[in-house]
């Protein structure tokens, strides 16, 4: 029996994450996803991809805290051994993440500091940790935003540490390029998830005026999404690569 490709899924315990682990289910992989405060949502996850006859598991994962990565990895090579009957893994989605919605000049050193170390510290040195674990031929998947490419105000710090993983992306697509690992960057546009407390998907007004933004008329769903980033984890996207994808429906144009 041929072993499936194995994803991990940072921060898959519920929206767009979730959405993600249940596509690359639904391509053949075996999924790990990590959570930060909500074990039982993950563990519904794990059942949901078990639904599908994949394999997975959920760790643990504050990615804002890099003095827990080490830890991180350690457990995250038993669990391959344990569960998967591997010793690496084939794909990397960064996607953990929040966002303070504050204007330019009232953001915090506090604030900015979170937005640094989820957005960018975190997903910078947690890729580099587990670099040894990965396959040679795997790829890696940072998750970005539209707002890299269209301004509104109040997400001056969320979007300038995306433009910086979009740069970082394209760096990590050149250096890892000798181990054939691919690198690329998806940036949704307004979707409705729990992000922010549902502010674009609980606030009617917003949700429409967002509508009203977008050429296909309406603001996107999470599997609008996960199905691009699965995509990009198998061989149909071998040649794709150090690419920022954006998936907004045509927002802002």
């Amino acid at each position: 029996m041929t072993q499936s490709k194995i994803a991990l899924v940072t921060g898959a315990n519920r929206g767009l994450g979730k959405e993600i682990a249940l596509q690359l289910a639904s391509k053949g992989l075996d999924v790990i996803i990590t959570y930060n405060t909500n074990k039982a949502e993950a563990e519904e996850v794990v059942a949901a991809v078990q639904t599908k006859g994949q394999k997975a598991i959920a760790l643990h994962l504050n990615v804002m805290d890099t003095s827990l990565f080490k830890g991180f990895h350690t457990q995250l090579s038993e669990a391959l051994t344990v569960h998967f009957k591997a010793e690496k893994f084939d794909f990397l989605i960064n996607n953990a993440g929040f966002i303070h919605h504050v204007p330019f000049d009232e953001i915090s050193e506090v604030q900015f500091d979170d937005m640094l170390n989820v957005h960018l510290k975190g997903p910078f040195f947690l890729t580099q940790m587990l670099l040894t674990s990965l396959n040679n031929g795997g790829a890696i998947v940072h998750i970005s935003t539209g707002l890299t490419r269209f301004v509104t105000p109040g997400f001056a710090t969320y979007a300038a540490m995306k433009t910086a993983v979009e740069t970082l992306a394209k760096y990590q697509a050149q250096e890892l390029g000798e181990r054939k690992i691919r690198v690329n960057t998806v940036a949704p546009g307004a979707i409705e998830t729990d992000i922010m407390g549902g502010f674009v998907r609980d606030n009617k007004q917003m949700n429409e005026t967002l509508a009203s933004q977008t050429a296909l008329g309406r603001v996107g769903l999470p599997d609008d999404i996960g199905g691009v980033v699965a995509f990009l984890c198998t061989d149909d996207a071998k040649w794709v690569n150090a690419q920022r994808i954006e998936v907004s429906g045509g927002a802002n144009l």
